[in-house]
This record gives structure tokens, sequence and C-alpha cells, in this order.
């Protein structure tokens, strides 16, 4: 058990140290060298450094101090050190690219978009490994826990202010610009947390339920899951049947339950994350 504990321990690093530099490439690459303040401390430090010349990383890291203290007494020193972890290799990794890399585009709107979406990416990795980057993104942590919303939409309130401040700064359009970053980065974030929706799910209600199970398991070699359900109008008993496939299996279903009984009724949905027997494997997944 402990060799498991330190393995993960091992992994969560890992995720945390890609994560970041995912997200330092997405500012240092596109969104610092266009003036796109797409909210957060990383926003702040952007302003700093092209209003004083301080280094962007060494902004980003005193004003994350606070934000640390806080996340040792809200979220526990394992957390707390973690986000220090995060915040040092970030304001390493920016100050390191930050005038020594060119900007691969030109066009803003490119930028904003491809910044956004390494970003987004790479803080949502550093969550699902139980870290963070410091910043508006520890906020969003901390708001989590007293809002009912997901991580990017917490973010994005956030970072409301730190755009305005920007846009006044920069001007309105370069304040545009980081709204549709801070958009696109908000929406991966979720992605990599939740999934991205390769799953669906169904559920049938037929009169040939035990067919329809039958065939499921045996023709398409997937497990299903029988749920009592009653009709309101009729007052009639039946049996739902509950199943989730993959995106390539859903066509076949659909013929399966076609042939069976035409007049059956399905009700098919996506689902952004599926864990265990036949999808991922949940002993393996970062927590």
């Amino acid at each position: 058990m402990a060799k498991d504990r330190i393995w993960q321990v091992v992994i969560d690093y890992a995720v945390i140290t890609l994560g970041t530099v995912i997200v330092g490439t997405g500012l240092g690459f596109f969104l610092v060298p266009h003036k796109i303040a797409a909210g957060g401390i990383s926003g702040l430090a952007t302003v700093i450094y092209y209003l004083t010349g301080i280094p962007v990383g060494v902004t980003m890291f005193t004003l994350n101090v606070p934000l640390f203290i806080m996340a040792v007494r809200n979220l526990g020193v394992r957390f707390g050190v973690r986000t220090l972890y995060g915040t040092a290799i970030l304001s390493l990794w920016i100050d390191f690219l930050v005038g020594r890399v060119s900007a691969p585009t030109q066009e803003p709107l490119l930028a904003a978009i491809y910044g956004g979406l390494l970003t987004g990416v790479g803080l949502g990795l550093v969550f699902r490994a139980g870290g963070t980057t410091g910043g508006t993104d520890l906020a969003a942590l901390l708001l989590r826990r007293r809002l009912r919303a997901s991580t990017g939409q917490a973010l994005l309130v956030a970072d409301g202010l730190v755009i305005a401040t920007a846009a006044a700064v920069f001007g309105v359009e370069l304040g545009l610009y980081a709204l549709i970053s801070l958009l696109v980065s908000s929406r991966m974030i979720d992605s990599v947390q939740e999934g991205v929706g390769y799953a669906k799910v169904v559920l049938i209600i037929s009169s040939q339920p035990q067919e329809i199970a039958n065939s499921i398991l045996f023709n398409l070699n997937r497990g299903a899951t029988a749920l009592e359900g009653e009709g309101l109008y009729t007052s009639q008993k039946r049996r739902v049947i509950l199943c989730v496939v993959n995106r390539a299996e859903i066509s076949r279903l659909k013929a399966l339950v076609r042939n069976i009984d035409p007049q059956a009724f399905m009700i098919v949905t996506s689902v952004h994350e599926a864990l265990g027997e036949g999808f991922k494997d949940l002993t393996r997944e970062i927590i």
C-alpha cells in the first residue's frame, strides 16, 4: 500500500509538472507577447510587465503568496505544497520563455484561441492531479467550495475583473481577445476534468426488455442494468434498460432495439466520463 501511495504521488507531481509547462507555454508563446491578459494573476502580471518591465514570473510568484497561505489554511498542507510547486515551476518557465522566444503567429485571434486552449488543458491536468498553479485558478477552487459551480465557471467569474482592468490598459479590442481566450480556457478545463463526451448512456423502455437485454449482452457484448419503472398514465409496470456504450456502438444498439421492438422508446444522451468495466480503469484514474 505504501508503494502504491508513493507511486501515486510521483504520478501526481509528474502530471502537475506537465500541466504547468503547458500553461506556461500557452502564456509565453501566445498570450503575453500579444498583450492578451486573459484573467488571473498571469493577466495582472502581464499588465504590470508592460507598464513597469518587471518579469511576469516574478510578479506572479509574489502575488501568489497570500493565495498560498489561504490554500494551506483552507485546503491543507498537502494541497499547499502542490500549489507552491506548481506556482514556482510556472513562474520560472514563463520567465524563461518571455523575451527569448517569438510568438508563432502575429494574428491576435489565433493567439487568443491557442493560448486559451493550452492554458485550459494545462490547468485541467493540474487540477486533476490535486494541485494548482496559484492565481485565480486557486481562487476558483476556493470559490467552488462555497458555490455550486464547475471549476471552469468559477474561474470565469474570478477572472472578469482582471480582463476589465487589462481592457482599460491595453484597449477594448485586446480585452475582447482576452475574453475569447478565457472562454476557450474555461471550456477546456471542464473538458479535461470531466471528459469530452465520448460515451453515450441509453435508456430503453420496451414491451420486450429481456430480449433486448440478451441482445445487448451477447451480441453487443456490453453490460446493462434493469430498472423498475411505471407508466404514470397507464400505471403499467415495465423494466427500463440502462446501458452505456461508446459512440461507435450507438448505431448497432439502435439497430438491435429496432429489430426486436420497433415501438420501443429510447433516450440517448452524452456521458462526460465513464469509469469501470468496459471503459477507463477506475483504479488507474487520476483524481
